[in-house]
């Protein structure tokens, strides 16, 4: 890491309050990811302008990435409902078909946009990939993709389906009651914390063993789901927490940009924007089938389909009158076997993108 000096102090802080005001901007009008986007919007646009590189350039210390991680890593694991399996084993055909569907759907559009040029190979099946946001973000870093361009296909999609799970919602059933304050800052179960501390030092001391690819996400994810389930641990993680890891991760990948990557993102962003709009009607069509061949109500379908934005989704779909247990079942499958599957799909389409570009540029 880089000396601190007064510059980079100024910097530090002016990344810190700019952060502070973004985040509570978007927190206040309920944005999706809210607490992430603000720092890192804040750290590109200091970054860009000059405030944060050069002589000032900063860059958040590793363990405290590794840290985030591990913090993101046992919050979703605590998220997982003990209801998922049995719902799960009563209609697995029905998701199972859902969830290939959807997955080899993101996987085409990754193929597309990578042999369009519009992101790299592995970067643009990273990018699609529909599981938890922070998640591909970091299983991206782990395998080389550019976590700055992933990132923002990941957050442009969770706004995007945010946005488009809400307006269905307000379609079929009027408009959902959001709660005001679904997690409090500063209150947290005591035997919670001390769970999720647990997990979190587990997760960053076997991947200091095993050197096993973003470990400290997704160690302390596999083994507190696992244990969670069981009944043996139950972790949370507090508000503070939270918004001081999601403030890390943004930061992590905003001080990254510079004014040519923003040029390049400024270019592709109508194709990226098209290609969400895509994989959302795509998975819309998927939904319409459940409807039509398995008896699910519309929203429950929709919801459950839905690319990703399990957070946003999981709001709106307890605000409503839908199957929540259906919804949150499909959702977590899919995560699962993203997080399974994405490097191989991203190693195989990468593989098949550089086999064909050769021949496409011969054409052209």
């Amino acid at each position: 890491m880089a000396r601190l000096t007064h510059s980079r102090l100024l910097a530090w802080l002016a990344v810190f309050l700019l952060s502070v005001a973004l985040g509570a901007g978007l927190e206040l009008v309920h944005f999706p990811a809210a607490l992430l986007l603000g720092p890192m919007i804040a750290a590109i646009a200091l970054a860009a302008s000059g405030v944060a590189s050069g002589p000032r350039a900063i860059a958040t210390p590793r363990p405290l990435f590794e840290l985030a991680q591990a913090a993101v890593g046992t919050m979703i694991a605590g998220q997982i409902p003990a209801s998922v399996l049995p719902e799960i084993a009563r209609d697995w055909p029905i998701f199972a078909a859902g969830v290939v569907f959807v997955i080899v759907a993101a996987a085409l559009l990754g193929y597309v946009l990578a042999l369009k040029q519009v992101l790299p190979g592995n970067t643009a099946v990273w990018g699609a990939s529909p599981g938890a946001a922070q998640a591909m973000v970091f299983l991206a870093e782990a395998h080389g993709a550019d976590i700055r361009l992933v990132a923002v296909m990941q957050y442009l999609r969770v706004v995007m389906v945010a946005a488009g799970a809400s307006l269905v919602a307000r379609f079929l059933v009027g408009a959902p009651e959001l709660p005001s304050d679904p997690a409090p800052l500063f209150q947290a179960p005591d035997q919670g914390l001390r769970d999720a501390l647990i997990l979190m030092a587990l997760g960053i001391a076997l991947t200091r063993i095993t050197r096993m690819p973003a470990g400290t996400f997704l160690i302390p994810l596999l083994l507190g789901a696992a244990a969670h389930g069981l009944g043996w641990l139950a972790p949370v993680t507090p508000g503070w927490m939270m918004a001081l890891a999601y403030a890390v991760i943004g930061w992590t990948i905003g001080l990254r940009f510079s004014r040519d990557i923003l040029r390049h993102t400024a270019r592709a962003l109508p194709r990226l924007v098209f290609s969400v709009l895509l994989l959302m009607a795509v998975c819309g069509l998927m939904a319409a089938v459940l409807v039509i061949f398995a008896g699910v109500d519309p929203l429950t379908a929709y919801l459950a389909t839905s690319p990703g934005g399990a957070d946003s989704v999981a709001v709106i779909a307890a605000a409503s009158d839908v199957d929540m247990a259906f919804v949150m079942a499909m959702q977590t499958l899919r995560f699962i076997i993203v997080l399974a599957t994405g490097p191989m799909i991203a190693r195989f389409v990468a593989a098949r993108v550089e086999a064909r570009l050769p021949a496409v540029k011969g054409d052209v």
